[in-house]
């Protein structure tokens, strides 16, 4: 490993906690895709597969930041082990439903229950924040090792899913992702030396962390670069199984988290000049541009080369998503604010699957390829029509009143030192105000 990543677990606690946030991840690679792959194995309908999968991240959408919020103000472990228990219960009932062959409205009912999951990325970014606060290098090579977990998690969670459910039994991919969860967060939560102190009462008195307009521009955008995931995990599983290779499309999905882990490891040596906007702008047109070879492929070795490239943006722009949440959300609300960019691409993943489900029972799968293409599109749109709301304001009388526990801005990791004060920010304007 790197010096950089080795020194990140210097401190007590620090691989124990990565450890179990990457078991308790592992559902979020697994369950939307198994859900499909099972529902597809017992009825063929893929229509009825995206939609299902929409659901569960639909749910996921509305639960999620409401979760995390409780856990900025209560704690990680007073909330995420009830959240967890409810939402395994539901996978329970989905996989029971789908043995005994209930109606599908008895389907979309559990499927929302499972949205209670909590946000496990985000819980621990918020204890990496917390340690390496004021230390913006450290906090970026942080990021960029918990993207590199992410498509870690992307890589081996479908293979399992889709290689389990259609080898074994069609239940046996969301079996397996449930166990992951319970494993995951009840670990995560007994370590306590590590979890974020909750904020006072007061401090939640503005309400929602989507009020920053810089939140905003990034949820947004997330929305459409979720699409994109969506579409390509429905559209690869139904053009592998046109080609009579179902149980590639496992080994092809991982292919395309391999690119994103290639090049956040990558990303997280790299002490980048400049604002992070710039470099996020960046990365969601390259994402665009990307889903262009799609629409070329006609057999899986292309597509699996197609999908390495189409991967190398993802995780730095991950990587700086969070470096500009971080600075554009209070401090109180930094689990909440987090949570509110995965509730984003949840809620693109529910669209895209679902967008991309009914394209392939209509024209077949080489045109579903168009489905993240349009996402790309939107993406790369709203992320130009909201840069301005990112960049930082030049240094004003208003910096000076910053308040003096202002949080140290991991946009910063290029070697100029930048702090921004959301308290202060939030108080002034819906933007953060960042001095450099």
């Amino acid at each position: 490993m790197p010096s950089p990543y080795r020194a990140l677990f210097g401190r007590p606690g620090t691989a124990s906690f990565s450890a179990a946030g990457l078991l308790g991840r592992m559902p979020l690679s697994m369950l939307g895709i198994g859900v499909v792959t099972m529902v597809s194995q017992l009825t063929g309908r893929y229509g009825l597969a995206g939609a299902l999968s929409a659901t569960l991240a639909l749910s996921a959408a509305v639960l999620g930041p409401q979760i995390s919020r409780m856990v900025d103000r209560y704690g990680q472990r007073r909330v995420m082990r009830p959240a967890t228990l409810v939402s395994l219960t539901a996978v329970a009932g989905l996989l029971l439903s789908t043995r005994q062959g209930w109606p599908d409205w008895v389907l979309f009912v559990f499927a929302a229950g499972v949205g209670c999951v909590p946000s496990v990325g985000s819980m621990i970014r918020a204890r990496w924040a917390e340690l390496y606060r004021g230390s913006p290098r450290e906090l970026h090579t942080a990021y960029a090792w918990e993207s590199i977990l992410d498509e870690v998690c992307f890589i081996a969670g479908p293979i399992l899913s889709i290689g389990l459910s259609t080898a074994w039994f069609p239940q046996a991919g969301p079996l397996l992702a449930g166990a992951f969860l319970a494993a995951g967060v009840f670990w995560l939560t007994a370590q306590r030396r590590t979890e974020p102190v909750p904020q006072p009462r007061e401090q939640h008195a503005r309400g929602s962390a989507l009020r920053s307009r810089g939140l905003q521009v990034l949820v947004v955008t997330f929305v459409a670069t979720g699409a994109i995931f969506g579409a390509i995990d429905v559209v690869t599983v139904a053009f592998a199984e046109e080609e009579g290779h179902k149980a590639a499309a496992s080994l092809v999905l991982a292919v395309y988290a391999l690119g994103s882990c290639v090049a956040g490891a990558v990303f997280g040596l790299l002490h980048l000049k400049g604002h992070a906007s710039r470099r996020w702008v960046a990365g969601v047109c390259a994402m665009a541009v990307s889903m262009v070879p799609l629409q070329l492929v006609d057999t899986l070795p292309l597509l699996g080369a197609a999908l390495f490239v189409a991967g190398l943006s993802i995780a730095p722009t991950m990587v700086t998503t969070m470096a500009l949440v971080e600075e554009h959300v209070p401090r109180a609300q930094l689990t909440e604010g987090m949570t509110w960019t995965s509730t984003g691409l949840a809620v693109g993943v529910a669209l895209g699957s679902s967008a991309a489900g009914w394209v392939v029972d209509a024209a077949g799968a080489a045109r579903g390829y168009l489905v993240p293409a349009a996402a790309g599109v939107l993406a790369a749109l709203v992320a130009f029509a909201g840069y301005r709301g990112l960049r930082p304001r030049p240094a004003s009388s208003t910096a000076a009143t910053a308040s003096p526990t202002s949080l140290a801005s991991p946009v910063a990791a290029g070697g100029t030192p930048a702090r921004s004060g959301p308290a202060a920010a939030e108080e002034q304007s819906e933007e953060s105000v960042s001095q450099a």
